[in-house]
């Protein structure tokens, strides 16, 4: 827990969870509040836990949330009025602990300094800075004329990327080989990052999860400005955009790649039950060694792996747990008593026919089930079932419980809530990019790639390998005011594994349009693959950390045409 001290009477910390709450009641704290609005993020604690917890701990609980870069002058009254209604000492919380500093510098600069407001929050290191004119409102101190002006960025960047995964440090090296003196900032919130392709092998007890972790200080390019916080939201007409602690960033060209977020909230039941009654699931960090301890511990009974309606990132992988489930309890002869069953929202089993053929010879080696156009809708963990909404060839839908002794889920994903809130997202909610050029469809200085994309590719990250020289190529076009050239032509790549020890590799475009890397005589895609295995264990994971995040792009240099290129849609990669 990481507590900072304003005042003797509160101190404000980063996201909290449940055993944190013992630490602050040791510390002496009374209070606890919290600034984070629920659902913010996946990874987020439930409230209710929370407020439990402090309900056996002896503490005081309040809900006062405030929405990320915009602190209202109505949650500033409303955190002034508790501060005189709590028992002290308190600790208040948001995300990173910015929103909480925020809300007490407003609060308290009718009465205090404000030099020593600003001092104070920047001792606990929070630079508030960029409130310094609202917390001078607030105290009603004379302004200026120039003061009060409407609000620019106070800093500017030739390029400005949002996210700090794959797609935005992929695309920032790849700037930086091809233009070494760019000055690019990266907004990204998170200390750490992540190599998510891997988490299917830690679920398959074939990685450590500690191999598939960095932290992001070591990924980002040295010659990047990191600014490490949260977008609040775009101001595309004014070349800008908010930070989550009220701070503008200008830019000349935006490159947006903040992934996507699981939605673990849209299944009742799903995230209360994570990491417990047999609920697992792979698309997270902290689960995926969850799911071998499961596999290893399922002696008998069902064995249920769900897909739910696309888009998704990896759409293969909840298959892909599944078959090294099953791959594990062949081994150890233990499949006979276990029914398995893939369970789809879907209407069939892989999106690209020409894959499954070899998929369906290890359905029928497994005696997997498989139940297409059923939608996981809720699960009970302690009675260890599972409801599911079946669609019929008549369109007819309805609901089914099936029991459960362990469930692999992967839950639903959409865009996140900045993006879909925005002006730059279509009317799905999604980042509206053209799918070859991954140009912004209407604004030309705008740029994306990755899962937050609408772009009809599958979501990996062998997509993102393809798309990030791409962009480099037509964000610097763009510096210089010619029209972008390179295209993406919709690759991704989806490793089924199997077994342990073969791959089905399959690459695909837009259309579903086979595009192997390899020629058949060395690799053949579209059937079970030992090589293709070495290539996921062993290489993969190295060309990631150490060319990929580096710009050095193998096999993934960008074709660029003479012209712009005509805009026009692109098929899906995958059947839905």
């Amino acid at each position: 827990m990481d507590v900072r001290q304003l005042s003797p009477f509160i101190s404000i910390s980063p996201q909290i969870t449940s055993a944190d709450i013992g630490l602050a009641a040791a510390q002496g704290f009374r209070t606890i509040i919290c600034n984070r609005p629920e659902n913010e993020s996946e990874d987020q604690p439930d409230n209710r836990l929370l407020e439990e917890t402090c309900q056996r701990a002896g503490l005081s609980w309040h809900y006062l949330p405030a929405e990320a870069g915009n602190v209202t002058d109505a949650n500033v009254a409303e955190f002034a009025t508790l501060m005189n209604q709590v028992q002290g000492p308190v600790l208040a919380y948001c995300r990173t602990g910015t929103r909480s500093a925020t809300l007490w510098a407003l609060s308290q600069a009718p009465r205090l300094d404000v030099a020593a407001i600003l001092t104070a929050t920047a001792q606990a290191g929070y630079d508030l800075a960029p409130q310094k004119q609202r917390i001078l409102n607030a105290a009603n101190q004379q302004v200026s004329d120039q003061e009060s002006q409407p609000v620019t960025a106070g800093r500017q960047h030739d390029i400005l990327i949002v996210g700090g995964g794959a797609g935005g440090q992929a695309t920032a090296a790849s700037l930086l080989k091809r233009q070494p003196d760019l000055d690019i900032a990266i907004a990204e919130p998170n200390t750490e990052h992540y190599y998510q392709p891997g988490w299917t092998l830690v679920g398959g007890g074939v990685f450590n999860r500690k191999d598939t972790v960095r932290p992001m200080a070591d990924v980002m390019h040295p010659d990047c400005h990191w600014y490490q916080a949260a977008v609040s939201h775009f101001e595309p007409e004014q070349r800008q955009l908010v930070l989550e602690d009220g701070e503008r960033l200008g830019y000349r060209i935006l490159i947006i790649a903040p992934g996507l977020t699981l939605d673990w909230d849209a299944i009742p039941g799903l995230r209360e039950n994570l990491g417990s009654h047999g609920v697992t699931s792979n698309y997270q960090f902290d689960m995926a060694p969850y799911t071998w301890e499961l596999i290893q511990n399922c002696k008998s009974g069902k064995a249920l792996f769900t897909q739910p309606p696309m888009p998704i990132k990896c759409a293969g992988a909840p298959q892909k747990a599944m078959y090294l489930a099953c791959d594990h309890w062949l081994r150890t002869q233990r499949l006979d008593n276990i029914d398995v069953e893939f369970c789809n929202a879907g209407p069939g089993l892989f999106g690209v026919a020409d894959y499954v053929p070899a998929l369906m010879e290890y359905v029928k080696k497994y005696n997997i089930a498989l139940q297409f156009q059923h939608t996981l809708t809720a699960i009970d963990g302690p009675g260890k079932t599972a409801t599911f909404s079946v669609t019929d060839g008549e369109g007819e839908s309805r609901e089914i419980e099936k029991a459960f002794e362990m469930i692999h889920v992967c839950p639903p994903q959409k865009a996140p809530k900045f993006i879909s809130n925005s002006p730059l997202a279509d009317a799905a909610g999604w980042l509206d990019l053209d799918p070859e050029t991954l140009q912004h469809n209407h604004y030309g200085n705008i740029f994306g790639l990755g899962d937050a994309g609408n772009t009809p590719n599958a979501k990996t990250a062998a997509a993102v390998r393809k798309q990030a020289p791409v962009v480099a190529e037509n964000v610097l076009l763009a510096l210089k005011g010619e029209a972008p050239r390179a295209i993406y032509a919709g690759y991704g790549s989806c490793p089924l594994t199997v077994e342990k020890g073969k791959i089905v590799l399959a690459e695909f475009g837009y259309g579903g349009k086979l595009q192997p890397t390899f020629p058949t005589w060395l690799v053949q895609g579209t059937r079970p693959s030992r090589l293709s295995w070495l290539l996921k264990e062993k290489m993969l994971p190295w060309i990631y950390w150490n060319a990929m995040l580096k710009g050095k792009e193998w096999l993934a240099e960008p074709e660029i045409l003479s012209h712009r290129p005509t805009k026009h849609e692109a098929s899906d990669a995958l059947d839905k």
